[in-house]
């Protein structure tokens, strides 16, 4: 069994990364740090874990545990480790986008290694920090991936993606408040949503031309999951395409090829990936559905944890969707 501690577990990627861990036959939860709730049980934020765990909120860190999830707010990994120090034998699995970029990798000497396991398995597996992928990333990113190593992304590639009110945190906000929420649909940050610039680097990671990312991100009336669009100009054959994301997915635990057309339900309360090829005359339309939650934050941690440790990948992971 490893210790682990989570920093920041109030809110929605907190919750999840808590159920997962409670049930995880290899992790022990230490301690969930917060400031505002110390003292108070678990099950009062997260009243789906009533009967499941008797945890207290703690004011308190424990600088030995094995592994430590950082769950804050976007900028605020890196002022809580410039204030706490953990033991160097801690492994760090930062959720946030602190460290994702190249130029951000870098902490105190330590190297985050950005966190997809389709990309980076062998890295993961003898890093010391994790910078775990964006949502939106994660889903782009393996709708992509095959076509980029094969030189494929020459030409611009056009991108929509549809994501669940829970992708926007817990606070509340105009936008995802129930009662404009509800029946509705609505894009935001076109063209510039901050997850590009993790995508652009795994792309070219590969040393081929990239094109233009035009990628338009929309709000849906429902809570999670992330369905993701992405086409571009193609020159080969549909079996062709199919044959190239086979082979670069066939050692992937949790990301898997589809025949048929994705709908979300499918992946919700997964960390499955499942991916669609269509072909139209020169354009090859690909799609992605993953949860945001899991396979695009909690439980993505989760599978690094295991790598990290030496784990089977899969360890407390292999989750039914609730597709009825």
């Amino acid at each position: 069994m490893i210790k682990a501690g989570i920093i920041g577990g109030s809110g929605y990627t907190g919750g999840e990364l808590i159920r997962l861990l409670l049930n995880h036959p290899k992790t022990e939860i230490d301690f969930v740090y917060s400031t505002t709730r110390a003292g108070k049980p678990i099950t009062s934020v997260h009243q789906d874990l009533l009967g499941q765990t008797d945890l207290k909120f703690s004011g308190e860190v424990n600088p030995d545990v094995d592994v430590v999830f950082l769950c804050l707010g976007h900028g605020n990994s890196t002022s809580f480790l410039n204030e706490n120090k953990f033991s160097a034998s801690t492994k760090i699995i930062d959720l946030s986008n602190d460290f994702r970029l190249q130029g951000d990798s870098v902490f105190k000497g330590q190297r985050f290694i950005y966190g997809l396991p389709e990309l980076n398995k062998s890295a993961i597996k003898s890093a010391e920090a994790i910078a775990n992928p964006g949502c939106f990333a994660t889903a782009i990113q393996l709708a992509l991936l095959p076509l980029a190593k094969a030189g494929l992304l020459t030409d611009d590639v056009h991108i929509n993606a549809v994501t669940g009110s829970t992708g926007a945190g817990v606070g509340l906000s105009a936008t995802s408040h129930f009662s404009w929420r509800n029946n509705n649909v609505s894009w935001y940050k076109p063209f510039t949503h901050q997850h590009l610039g993790e995508i652009g680097e795994s792309l070219s990671s590969f040393g081929k031309s990239v094109g233009k990312l035009m990628f338009l991100p929309n709000r849906g009336n429902f809570t999670r999951g992330i369905l993701a669009t992405a086409y571009t100009n193609y020159n080969g054959s549909l079996d062709e395409a199919k044959e190239l994301y086979n082979d670069f997915y066939k050692d992937a635990a949790f990301t898997h090829m589809s025949d048929e057309e994705l709908h979300l339900k499918q992946v919700v309360n997964t960390n499955q990936c499942h991916i669609h090829l269509h072909q139209h005359n020169d354009i090859l339309l690909v799609t992605s559905a993953i949860d945001n939650l899991l396979k695009g934050a909690s439980g993505q941690a989760v599978q690094n944890m295991n790598l990290m440790f030496a784990f089977p990948e899969t360890e407390g992971l292999l989750l039914k969707a609730g597709v009825f």
